[in-house]
């Protein structure tokens, strides 16, 4: 409370040295003679600058650094060891885990009913805002939105991501994923790990976005599409419909370009399963001349195949496809017979 309230009392040797590496690296603009409060917690100090505001009944674990101008709301706790740089805000119901870091003007949370929750060793960018309400005409204001976002993701700068737009659905970003500067994650999306979204990707409502997958920059995302494992989406692409697992697409409306194939190969995919996925691809986009069959016949005669039929990644690109027809689905991406893989 006497740290709130500005009383100034004598500084540890701890809290000395905690005070000069804030000075020369958190907060270089800070004048030498201005003065900085400390607080020790179980060994650990937390560096607060007396210009930031932080309610009282906010939550700090150990070593946390909160710069210049900073505001934490009252329904706020941060993990042990986060930084705040300058002008940086937490807001409503939040929770960041351990070790994240939110460059200067990024803005984490609303106050707004539901909650935005962070795992660990998060990087979220200058100006990105993160947790906020979503764009969605049917969203009631007094719902409760949320957001949930797991381990070891980089959100750079100028990211926007949404919170729900129901009480019944949650964003949710998982582990390991690169978000590259100015993409936009919209309500309701779901999204796996170890994603890399170049700058200005744009996903709209209700995208499921699977693991490893790649966008190039300038792509958008149709909302409710599915974006399938190992994928590769083109620079300037328009996705409006799925797109299935190992493949590849683009164009302005986005068309199947074949396999992803580099994509694998760096994944760890073997020659062997690379070689069925070939095949396999080809049986499907790529029918032979003259022949009547329909994609769910293709699939069927796939499946029975009794050496294709057998390899754990075919099986899984057909159920992907199988699955891009159902009732609620936008089907795949066009194909044309012409395009190799």
């Amino acid at each position: 409370m006497a740290l709130l309230l500005g009383i100034r009392r004598p500084l540890s040797f701890a809290a000395q040295r905690l005070r000069h590496r804030c000075f020369s690296t958190s907060v270089p603009f800070v004048k030498e003679e201005e003065k900085v409060s400390c607080m020790e917690t179980g060994g650990n100090s937390s560096f607060i600058h007396p210009s930031a505001v932080v309610h009282p009944d906010a939550i700090l674990g150990q070593g946390v650094s909160v710069g210049p101008f900073c505001t934490v709301g009252p329904s706020a706790k941060l993990g042990n060891g986060c930084q705040l740089y300058p002008g940086s805000h937490v807001c409503g119901h939040t929770k960041i885990g351990g070790d994240c870091t939110l460059m200067m003007g990024a803005v984490v949370g609303d106050d707004l009913p539901g909650s935005t929750v962070i795992g660990n060793n998060n990087f979220i960018g200058h100006h990105a805002v993160v947790g906020i309400k979503c764009q969605d005409l049917k969203y009631k204001p007094g719902n409760e939105c949320f957001l949930e976002i797991g381990d070891n993701n980089e959100i750079r700068e100028y990211v926007s991501i949404h919170r729900s737009s129901r009480p019944d659905e949650k964003t949710i970003i998982g582990n390991n994923n690169l978000i590259m500067g100015s993409c936009h994650i919209a309500h309701d999306c779901k999204m796996g790990n170890h994603n890399i979204f170049a700058n200005n990707t744009l996903l709209a409502g209700h995208v499921n976005v699977e693991n490893y997958t790649h966008t190039a920059g300038a792509t958008v995302i149709h909302q409710f599409c599915h974006i399938g494992s190992f994928s590769f989406i083109g620079g300037g692409s328009v996705v409006s419909q799925d797109v299935p697992k190992y493949t590849m697409v683009s164009g302005e409306r986005a068309e199947l370009r074949g396999l992803n194939l580099e994509g694998l190969r760096r994944r760890g995919f073997s020659v062997g399963e690379i070689k069925s996925l070939r095949v396999a691809y080809r049986k499907i986009f790529m029918p032979c001349e003259g022949s009547c069959h329909s994609i769910e016949d293709r699939l069927t005669e796939l499946e029975k195949d009794g050496e294709l039929g057998q390899v754990a990644a075919v099986c899984l690109m057909v159920e992907s496809i199988r699955d891009s027809f159902a009732e609620d689905r936008r089907g795949v991406c066009k194909f044309r017979s012409r395009i190799g893989s």
